[in-house]
């Protein structure tokens, strides 16, 4: 089974702390199997996070406040117009981390792909992305941490929000890549309340974000760079 929160959006979007000390409870009451595996789905107002491997070089060039997180990655941007998702979820033994996070990219391409987005993977790289290839933007960003088996963190999907903010980063620490938006992709607005419903159902689609199970969308949207 799993349990599907819209935490917060547009104007009730979560402060980024507050999303944190969310994660925390959810991931101690799903260790504890006192509730089913959860994903959080949120906006949060903006906020730079840091994940564990961030250089100083890639935070903000204005001294803007920066959250550092226990999660993978580099540093990052949450803000309005971008949905966020936590998945809380028992991890199958052995526990495959990569595996999951591929898992993560599937789903989100596969709800792109349902948009008219052609959304791929680039070899290498974490996330997805969307473009011609060797000048690919990221329009997904994922990051994530496993303790006792179960995951938290996630991905932050963009949908209609500002790229601004990205000008004052590194975005993920990567140099030679752009981020976009669906919004910019589609010339339309599309807000992050759209993507609730297509993002539940591809989460239980695939019955379970088991690395083994892996959904055939990967297969078919990887891209490499020579």
């Amino acid at each position: 089974m799993l349990d599907f929160v819209v935490a917060g959006l547009s104007a009730n979007s979560v402060p980024y702390v507050e999303g944190l000390e969310l994660q925390r409870a959810v991931h101690r009451s799903v260790v504890a199997r006192e509730r089913p595996d959860t994903v959080l789905l949120l906006e949060h107002p903006a906020v730079y996070t840091a994940g564990k491997r961030t250089l100083p070089e890639e935070r903000p060039v204005d001294d803007t406040p920066v959250i550092d997180v226990d999660r993978g990655g580099k540093i990052t941007w949450h803000g309005p117009g971008q949905l966020v998702g936590y998945p809380i979820v028992h991890l199958h033994e052995p526990v495959d981390v990569v595996g999951y996070v591929r898992s993560l990219e599937a789903i989100l391409i596969e709800v792109l792909i349902e948009f008219g987005i052609d959304a791929v993977r680039v070899a290498g790289r974490s996330g997805v992305w969307v473009g011609k290839a060797g000048h690919e933007d990221k329009i997904a960003a994922i990051g994530i941490r496993v303790a006792q088996g179960v995951t938290m963190h996630g991905f932050a999907l963009n949908c209609s929000n500002s790229l601004e903010a990205y000008s004052r980063i590194i975005a993920c620490g990567i140099r030679d890549a752009g981020v976009t938006t669906m919004s910019r992709v589609l010339g339309r607005t599309v807000d992050p309340g759209e993507l609730i419903d297509p993002i539940t159902a591809a989460f239980r689609r695939s019955a379970s974000v088991n690395p083994a199970r892996t959904p055939s969308a990967s297969l078919d949207n990887v891209r490499t760079n020579a």
